[in-house]
């Protein structure tokens, strides 16, 4: 018997009576919200040295790491039960992390150990298995060689990237001399070169947040020296080539996140690829011809392989979703893969020849519901942009029997809706809602311009694209216009309140806020550092130069305009978006008089992951909706 939920709620209050359970509600035909909370998520791969063993992060109430042997993954074997090969576990009780906060585990050179983080720091563990050691605070691993690790330490608002002997963990700062270049910034995402004497780092500039450029530091030295660098351009993710000669980056010089190499003396740059794509999360193949890579566009992820030369760019498989690629031993490729019919797995891709499942963890209950795969579609917003979105219509629908329907804004903001499984949708969808998932502007995916329309219009601009997307489904006959909801997590809860504060027209019954901001000033103070600065500072300045900014991406000042009950739910140990966020945002709903539900989760942070908080939302949302929806 499943545990009683209870025992995962904090702080429960309601604005008005509690939302009743409709008499005839049922839950779909075809979903349950145990098995999509039962669903595994294994993603975040490093292969070890010898492209045979394969250490992994999968999600369910843990986020820990496994370990998988590849080395006769290309035999013929079914896609079920590859040779009875089965995944081990490494690591046991690490917290459930997001896969957008987490950072990919590190194996050692001798591929004896494996560096990984936990509780704001690093941990040691033998590859073959035992207890992990706790290293030190900080983040991020590398390993320089079997004995030094390259971590990243937060100190004074500022990351800085330190060299620790695992034998002694006391951090050395790698770069100690910056020459005439700005020294204020931040450094992260280390890549040694082969040789191992030099670390290429992206740093981003506190004096120009829309900027990030490749430096090379010298270990010996401390010396660093930039190898490329544009005023109000981002270029990151830097990787060495196997001879140490050039390296390979990501610039969004052109309007797109395309390849580029330069010369490991900084001479030769240019833009290796020209797809009007996003690529990344590239990886040099072990000879330095090519590299493999993830290609983004309009919400599709790609696997394909770039010549290192010539630029020209192959197709191995497309997207869905592919993510995390590695080179396995004989040219073979490891990867994640989902997309909306396809819950999160790995995979094994041989070029020209064949691709199969590696691990597909996702219970018999999800292969064996039907999946509706939506519809791409675009729309008009308010100025005339152009904004694409994801529909999912219900098999029942139709003119006769119109469907109410949910609008879900994404979080981030930088972030997109795209070809990805969406247990949750799927299950609203069975139960007969519509389900629409826009990519407002400053979503990614469609390009720097497209990106950069959400810039000093945050709350304002991305909000009436939501609007407009109610109005799209306004005009399909087998969607009810007069029974619209809108609910979004994080920049999507953020949309999500001001869609019923700043409208008019009124167009939603009900709105569902999962731990968002209401308050932009207070946020701007409560928010952890790498949030308010890519979300806040980043998209609209500080709040002394951008007050007026601040005030229209503030629906907690216009709470009187709301005329619809609102569903609040938070993680109590939320750093991203505090906590303190939901009760200023309840406290004045309770002031002014509006209905509301409000409910906490003592075990969770920035997500509600672990199945028993995630299934008790679910099934608030369900009857909110129900409800509201009649």
């Amino acid at each position: 018997m499943p545990e009683p939920l209870e025992i995962w709620i904090g702080k429960e209050k309601y604005g008005g009576v509690p939302t009743p359970t409709r008499r005839e509600s049922q839950p779909p035909p075809h979903w349950r919200l145990e098995a999509i909370a039962a669903t595994e998520r294994p993603r975040s791969l490093a292969l070890a040295s010898d492209g045979k063993t394969l250490v992994f992060i999968q999600d369910r109430d843990t986020s820990d790491l496994w370990t998988l042997a590849i080395e006769d993954a290309g035999d013929n074997a079914c896609n079920d039960q590859l040779q009875g090969r089965l995944p081990r576990r490494l690591t046991t009780g690490r917290d459930p992390m997001p896969f957008w906060e987490d950072t990919t585990p590190a194996i050692s050179p001798d591929g004896m150990t494996v560096a990984f983080t936990d509780q704001g720091a690093i941990w040691l563990v033998p590859l073959q298995g035992g207890p992990p050691r706790r290293l030190l605070e900080a983040g991020s691993p590398v390993w320089l060689d079997d004995d030094t690790l390259v971590v990243s330490v937060e100190r004074e608002n500022t990351s800085r990237l330190a060299l620790v002997d695992v034998h002694d963990p006391w951090p050395r700062r790698l770069v100690r001399e910056h020459g005439s270049l700005d020294p204020l910034g931040e450094e992260g995402q280390a890549v040694v070169s082969p040789d191992p004497s030099s670390i290429a780092y992206t740093f981003q500039p506190r004096a120009d947040l829309n900027r990030s450029e490749i430096r090379v530091a010298s270990i010996e030295s401390g010396e660093t020296r930039a190898l490329s660098g544009t005023e109000s351009v981002h270029e990151h993710t830097p990787a060495w080539s196997p001879d140490g000669e050039r390296v390979a980056f990501v610039s969004e010089s052109s309007g797109w996140y395309e390849l580029h190499l330069v010369g490991a003396d900084g001479a030769g740059g240019r833009q290796l690829t020209s797809a009007e794509a996003d690529f990344f999360e590239h990886r040099w193949h072990p000879e330095g011809t090519s590299l493999v890579a993830a290609r983004g566009r309009h919400g599709r992820y790609d696997l394909v392989v770039v010549d290192a030369a010539t630029g020209d760019v192959t197709d191995l498989a497309p997207g869905g979703a592919w993510g995390s690629p590695q080179w396995a031993a004989d040219g073979a490729i490891v990867a994640t893969y989902e997309d909306q019919a396809t819950a999160p797995e790995l995979r094994f891709v041989i070029p020209g020849t064949r691709t199969e499942a590696l691990l597909a963890p996702r219970p018999l209950a999800v292969r064996a519901a039907p999946h509706v795969i939506p519809e791409e579609i675009s729309y008009r917003s308010f100025d005339g942009v152009e904004i694409h979105a994801y529909l999912f219509r219900p098999q029942q629908a139709s003119a006769d029997n119109p469907a109410r329907a949910v609008v879900y804004p994404h979080g981030g903001p930088i972030s997109a809706y795209g070809d990805e499984w969406d247990g949750h949708a799927q299950y609203f969808v069975d139960k007969g809602y519509g389900w629409i998932a826009p990519n407002y502007r400053g979503s990614t995916g469609y390009g720097r311009d497209f990106e950069r329309l959400l810039h000093g219009h945050i709350g304002v601009a991305d909000t009436k694209d939501c609007l407009a997307a109610a109005d799209y489904l306004r005009t399909l006959d087998w969607v009810d216009g007069e029974r619209l909801a809108i609910f979004g997590a994080s920049w999507g809860s953020f949309t999500s309140l001001l869609a019923v504060t700043d409208d008019p027209e009124h167009r939603f019954r009900c709105a569902i806020c999962k731990y968002g901001d209401c308050d932009l000033f207070t946020s701007w103070s409560q928010g952890d550092r790498g949030g308010v600065l890519e979300s806040l500072e980043n998209l609209a300045g500080g709040p002394s130069e951008s007050r007026d900014a601040y005030e229209a991406g503030s629906a907690v000042r216009r709470l009187d305009n709301v005329q619809v009950p609102i569903l609040v739910a938070h993680g109590e140990k939320d750093e991203r978006v505090h906590p303190k966020q939901s009760e200023e945002l309840v406290a004045n709903l309770e002031r002014l008089g509006k209905t509301y539900e409000y409910v906490t989760y003592p075990t969770e942070a920035h997500g509600l992951l672990r199945a028993g908080p995630q299934i008790d939302f679910y099934r608030r949302l369900e009857r909110f909706l129900d409800w509201h929806l009649l």
